[in-house]
């Protein structure tokens, strides 16, 4: 039988998962990605079967048999839908039940953003992507968190709300009850309409799956640019969101006056939109001058890894193999 890896390392987002499996020198033996199809059901049954799914991909890229169970002695699971500590808890129960790895440690998935963002083992991580989350590590070792369950538990950004907001503006501003915004014409044309009471109706008959809304998150950000005050205000507002977050992280775990990195990960980020990031770095400063954004660009797989070779006890020298190796481009490579 093949010996079992040494770690298995998993981050699985609202849009896709990634996972790998590693020796204990931190060299990748496989590696793939899937995209997920079911971003509502982070951490169910759907989810964590696209997540073994993504585990099979990793096996079959390193010559393995999926099958052969246990595929590692420690498995590292960052996850979205590992929001509470009841959520923790039942998902690493699902994974007991699989027996994929000897050992399962879940997390979530803001933390490999922050250990993929920054050489530190502590900071601030923000997550906006199709949702927004945010976690902070203290250098003592303190953790907060914040449930991120959607609004519930007061969140608002990401790619879904920042697309129903602009969905919401260009029908007001078709009917009357809102201000005159270029989102009018630009969110129906983008998708192939001409009016907001035609994607309107398309979402309600179900032509067009409501969850499609957050396609609309960079043409926000592009009709922001060109000067429309009211795309410029669902992005002040998301940057705003982004900033009290982490802020209220900082002041939660008494980080003020520390050089804190605030590590960025989600596709929000990738916007070119400078006034965007300006009103975020200004927020922050204005609560830890010291502070650092840091906008992260590579896999938080990279994350992921570094938890998971943390807690085998590797060192600087398997941890930097692993950085170098986990890239996007290897990520993508066809499996």
């Amino acid at each position: 039988m093949t010996r079992p890896a040494a770690l298995l390392a998993v981050d699985g987002g609202g849009s896709k998962i990634d996972a790998a499996l590693l020796r204990r020198d931190g060299s990748v033996l496989g590696a793939a990605r899937i995209r997920t199809v079911d971003n509502d059901e982070n951490g169910g049954d759907r989810h964590m079967l696209q997540v073994l799914e993504a585990v099979a991909a990793a096996c079959r890229d390193a010559g393995r048999d999926p099958e052969a169970h246990p595929v590692a002695e420690v498995g590292m699971y960052c996850l979205a839908g590992a929001d509470l500590p009841q959520d923790d808890r039942k998902i690493a129960r699902w994974l007991s039940k699989r027996g994929t790895t000897q050992r399962d440690l879940v997390r979530n998935d803001t933390f490999a953003v922050l250990r993929a963002g920054t050489e530190r083992r502590w900071g601030v991580a923000v997550v906006c992507g199709s949702g927004t989350n945010c976690a902070a590590v203290a250098p003592d070792g303190r953790v907060t968190r914040f449930p991120a369950v959607g609004p519930i538990s007061g969140d608002w950004g990401g790619g879904a709300d920042l697309g129903n907001a602009a969905a919401w503006y260009a029908m007001r501003a078709e009917d009357g009850r809102g201000p005159t915004t270029e989102l009018r014409q630009a969110v129906p044309a983008h998708f192939g309409l001409r009016r907001p009471r035609q994607l309107m109706e398309a979402l309600h008959f179900g032509t067009i799956d409501e969850h499609r809304l957050a396609e609309l998150a960079p043409l926000v950000f592009e009709v922001a640019r060109g000067g429309d005050p009211v795309a410029r205000g669902i992005a002040e507002r998301q940057a705003d969101e982004i900033v009290l977050m982490a802020v209220t992280a900082i002041r939660r775990l008494h980080m003020s006056r520390l050089d804190v990195h605030v590590v960025c990960g989600g596709g929000i980020f990738r916007t070119k939109d400078r006034a965007f990031f300006d009103r975020i770095r200004g927020g922050l400063r204005a609560v830890a001058p010291a502070s650092e954004i840091r906008i992260l660009t590579a896999p938080p797989l990279i994350g992921a890894a570094l938890l998971g070779l943390d807690e085998i006890g590797a060192g600087a020298a398997a941890q930097g193999r692993a950085r170098r190796a986990l890239t996007h481009r290897r990520l993508s490579r066809k499996t």
